[in-house]
């Protein structure tokens, strides 16, 4: 049958099932912010889906898993769409299944909330909130980002200098996971088995909940510290990082960022260079007296509400991969790169770089903790100058500075963060999308001799 005959009789089947096929609707759901990459944008930019599903409840999901075996066709999963590797753009065309209405909270217990997977992170820790309690981390997109999205093409964020990354042991409890087959199966993983959809970009299952651990919450104080040298705000920040200083958030930010912070006016000045921070309470007079030690002066400190007053953003939205949306909004010519520095952190490799790179890049860095050690984080702004150039600057990065570059250009796992192929989510997805249906050309570790043939499959349970 043709792909339009498969489509058609997917979508009679699918009954009272939501659905959209105007391109309006699929121009919108097919896209995530991919175009902060100029490669990524010429690759993906023409990618559409051809219909898009809007399941109500798990049982609706299970419905289109079955359907979608049954007539071979691709599947993407989406959330907010707030990824920046092409995620949730479906390669092949076929169905997008938004799972944004698969949004309840539902139970929260002390030090741990179970939850649907398109849940706005957002509104989880808000409900988190009125337990006392709140999320171990989030992406800086915390409005826009649900959960299951997040575990699915995320690996950390806000809170990671607190709590690590979001794979680190006890993070996650458990997943719930829908299969892509005739008759779909419910698989819930625990433990490590949580890495074999952690990071796998949904293409080897449909995650439907997922359980997370909780801390209690701290009303943090949202600030910032001006210095008079890059290199005077990250000994700061490297210093109260290793002195144990109580914080959500650390973010070094270069001075050259400053026009583009266009909210923050005197309180982040053109000719210092910033520390973001979100600091507990009771640490805001060591915060302010370990700043002045290093020659720096607290620019403001506010609470979340009062940042909100002020009309400015809070602290949150000022680093991670916030810091390259905010300079594309004044200057379309950046593009980005993820870089991870070896242990331990050299201020002054930093320095080089600076000196290195001039106005081609400019540099800000996130303070985070990885497998129980520090491990610290650049997104720096690059100056795009073709791919030939991009991928120059990424073999200097780590042949000569020995930084580990996630590439962001990309839009397979592995070539990305992961380096290899992981075979124990290929394992898993020959399992759980023995069709090899989900988010094709994502992964290079699946290859079309591994999907499973309808004869096969009765072959084999027949024996």
């Amino acid at each position: 049958m043709s792909r339009t005959s498969d489509l058609n009789n997917f979508k009679s089947a699918l009954g009272g099932i939501r659905f959209h096929d105007g391109q309006k609707h699929l121009e919108a759901r097919s896209h995530d912010y991919f175009w902060y990459s100029p490669i990524l944008n010429d690759q993906l930019t023409d990618k559409l889906g051809e219909l898009l599903v809007v399941p109500q409840s798990v049982e609706e999901v299970i419905k289109v898993a079955g359907l979608i075996a049954k007539y071979k066709l691709p599947l993407t999963l989406r959330g907010g769409g707030t990824g920046n590797y092409g995620q949730c753009v479906p390669m092949e065309g076929g169905v997008i299944m938004d799972l944004t209405r698969l949004d309840k909270v539902l139970e929260i217990t002390q030090g741990h909330v179970r939850t649907q997977a398109g849940a706005r992170i957002s509104r989880l820790d808000d409900a988190a909130h009125e337990t006392g309690q709140e999320l171990l981390m989030y992406p800086s997109t915390r409005q826009m980002a649900t959960i299951g999205g997040f575990l699915a093409g995320g690996s950390g964020g806000i809170g990671s200098l607190r709590h690590g990354m979001l794979r680190d042991p006890g993070n996650v409890s458990y997943v719930k996971v829908i299969t892509v087959e005739k008759e779909p199966q419910v698989i819930e993983l625990h433990g490590d088995d949580i890495q074999k959809v952690q990071h796998a970009y949904g293409t080897n299952g449909i995650v439907v909940e997922m359980g997370l651990a909780l801390t209690p919450k701290t009303d943090w104080i949202h600030t910032a510290a001006l210095f008079d040298g890059y290199d005077r705000a990250l000994n700061f920040a490297t210093l109260a990082q290793k002195g144990g200083m109580d914080c959500y958030l650390l973010t070094a930010v270069e001075r050259r960022f400053a026009p583009y912070y266009t909210k923050f006016g005197d309180l982040f000045p053109a000719d210092r260079d910033a520390i973001f921070a979100m600091v507990a309470p009771d640490e805001m007079d060591r915060f302010t007296a370990e700043a002045e030690a290093q020659g720096g002066h607290v620019s403001f400190a506010m609470t979340k509400e009062k940042v909100r007053e002020a009309g400015l953003q809070p602290a949150y939205e000022c680093g991670w991969n916030h810091t390259t949306l905010q300079a594309l909004k004044v200057d379309p010519g950046w593009t980005y790169l993820q870089v991870a520095y070896p242990r331990p952190f050299d201020v002054d490799l930093v320095m080089r770089q600076m000196a290195r790179h001039g106005d081609e890049m400019f540099w800000h860095h996130e303070m985070a903790r990885q497998d129980g050690d520090i491990q610290i984080f650049a997104l720096p702004l690059v100056r795009y100058r073709g791919k030939e150039e991009m991928y120059r600057l990424i073999a200097e990065l780590e042949q000569t500075d020995g930084c580990t570059i996630f590439d962001p250009h990309v839009v397979t796992i592995e070539d990305g963060g992961m380096k290899e192929i992981d075979t124990t989510q290929i394992d898993f997805k020959k399992r759980a999308d023995p069709y090899g249906l989900m988010n094709p050309g994502k992964t290079r570790g699946w290859t079309d001799d591994m999907a499973r043939r309808d004869d096969q499959h009765r072959q084999g349970e027949t024996a």
